[in-house]
């Protein structure tokens, strides 16, 4: 049996994906139900156990083997990328190298951030040594998103992998071959765990019964809403959440910011994937005396962009047919509220694509600038200055990313550290989400919980404490048989010391 879970006869039934570019059919996929997906966890259970028992460096070394099959095929998986959301394959292809980064990451610092940890003990436990460790939760269901099928979910299961778990892992419906290919290669690459990944297809009724299913932990990655249903799905049976569900990012650009550096990323920020990038710039806000030049030099870089399905073209469809309405009605609503459209507009909507839009003067309370957008649509408002910048950037329901400009490494680390976002660039655009060794996460709507780096490792983990006692100790506390002139000594010591600064 391969990494994808058939469907139990006389029940099957399949749904058919389709290029979002073109309409055209591209591949049937088995919907797996309850049955399929219990079976699936109780596989990976079963192979879990031997993954675990590796030692680390053995684990290491299939993982790695793992990244080099996806390297090898690295022109196939870009290519079903590209077939499924639509994205051009240059893009898809660079999804895969971030993909490869963070998988040959996790694999190589695991062992070093979850071995044996010893800790201090203090001077009434000096007789015993205390260590902690971390131990796999057993199998973690992962729920992907469809705007990067392989890399988002990876974040999640590269990483449980590394830390010894198995993972049954439920794609989008739109993009679910991403899945089942990448099984298929952890299958071919890790002989001898068949079941340890395992992919299962479907919509909305796939992905509850895999909350339903008794994994150890579900990590998902969606809008609000859904990411609401889901949770409310473990907490009845406790079983732990990870969240990541979208932003609405903000960049600050300064008075005294390099207007060539700011426009070029803020233009691939807003509208790289067609603007459905969870980490995508949605609202800038530029001091005044600068903000007139910067939105020119943005519009200047939109303006030679074009949507499409051809090779050369700067970004593909939406691959949400539905999104479509919802950034239709951002701008609309935009412009009716008194934004100006600097480029594009209502009719940049013209289905599957939507061509660059820019605005400005938009009002905070507008959808554009409150809700997630999802589309290659950008609006650039001017401040008085950095404070209001930072005020109108953390008045989002969204807390996941954000990027500052201006001339000073040190002056941007300042503004980022009063941002309430997950994650800050500096002088650049998702900086943040190409570096391994850093967590990747967000606050309120945009979710709760870390992957990527170590917290990302250790997110697939439970802490166990243990103590173990050295010798015996000269005044036994922790019995009956204490004296209580022996407890009334011990409390005059440690008021005494503790009284101490």
């Amino acid at each position: 049996m391969t990494g994808t879970v058939p469907a139990a006869a006389p029940h099957a039934t399949t749904f058919t994906t389709y290029s979002p570019a073109t309409g055209e059919p591209l591949a049937e996929h088995p919907v797996h139900g309850p049955e399929e997906v219990s079976r699936a966890v109780a596989r990976a259970r079963a192979a879990q156990a031997g993954w675990a028992a590796l030692p680390a460096s053995r684990r290491r070394a299939l993982l790695l083997g793992w990244k080099k099959a996806l390297a090898t095929e690295l022109d196939a998986v870009a290519r079903t990328i590209a077939e499924e959301t639509g994205k051009p394959a240059g893009d898809a292809a660079m999804e895969v190298v971030l993909t490869l980064e963070h998988l040959g990451w996790a694999a190589r610092h695991a062992w070093r951030v979850l071995r044996r940890r010893r800790v201090g003990t203090g001077l009434f436990t000096a007789h015993q040594r205390a260590s902690l460790v971390h131990r796999p939760l057993g199998v973690v269901g992962v729920i992907g998103p469809w705007n990067y099928p392989l890399y988002t979910p990876m974040g999640s299961i590269g990483y449980a992998l590394a830390a010894g778990n198995g993972v049954v892992f439920k794609p989008s419906e739109l993009t679910p071959g991403t899945g089942v290919l990448l099984a298929e290669l952890f299958d071919a690459a890790v002989p001898g765990h068949a079941g340890l990944l395992t992919t299962v297809t479907g919509a909305a009724p796939t992905g509850d019964a895999l909350a339903r299913s008794g994994v150890d932990k579900l990590a998902f990655t969606g809008s609000p809403g859904t990411a609401r249903k889901v949770m409310a799905v473990c907490a009845g049976t406790l079983t732990p959440f990870l969240a990541e569900c979208g932003g609405k990012d903000a960049v600050i650009v300064t008075a005294d910011a390099d207007l060539d550096a700011a426009a070029d990323a803020i233009a691939w920020g807003a509208l790289s994937n067609a603007g459905q990038t969870c980490a995508g710039v949605e609202r800038v806000y530029a001091v005044r005396e600068i903000h007139e030049e910067l939105c020119a030099r943005v519009v200047e870089r939109a303006e030679s962009l074009r949507p499409g399905a051809e090779a050369d073209a700067s970004y593909g469809p939406m691959t949400l047919p539905d999104q479509v309405a919802v950034v239709e009605r951002h701008v609309t609503g935009a412009v009716a509220a008194g934004g100006r459209a600097l480029l594009g507009g209502p009719g940049s909507v013209r289905p599957p694509y939507v061509a660059p839009v820019v605005l400005t003067g938009v009002p905070e309370d507008a959808a554009a600038m409150a809700e997630e957008t999802f589309g290659p649509v950008v609006a650039i408002n001017p401040v008085a200055d950095v404070d209001e910048a930072v005020e109108r950037a953390n008045a989002s329901r969204y807390a996941l990313g954000a990027a500052v400009f201006c001339r000073g490494g040190r002056a941007g680390a300042a503004i980022a550290a009063r941002l309430r976002a997950g994650a800050v660039s500096v002088n650049s655009v998702l900086g943040f989400a190409a570096v391994p060794a850093l967590p990747f996460g967000g606050s309120q709507d945009s979710g709760f919980g870390r992957i990527h780096g170590e917290e990302g490792l250790r997110a697939f983990t439970s802490v166990q404490s243990v103590t173990v006692q050295r010798f015996s100790p000269p005044v036994a506390l922790t019995s009956f048989g204490v004296p209580a002139a022996t407890r009334e000594r011990a409390v005059r010591l440690a008021r005494a010391l503790h009284r101490r600064r």
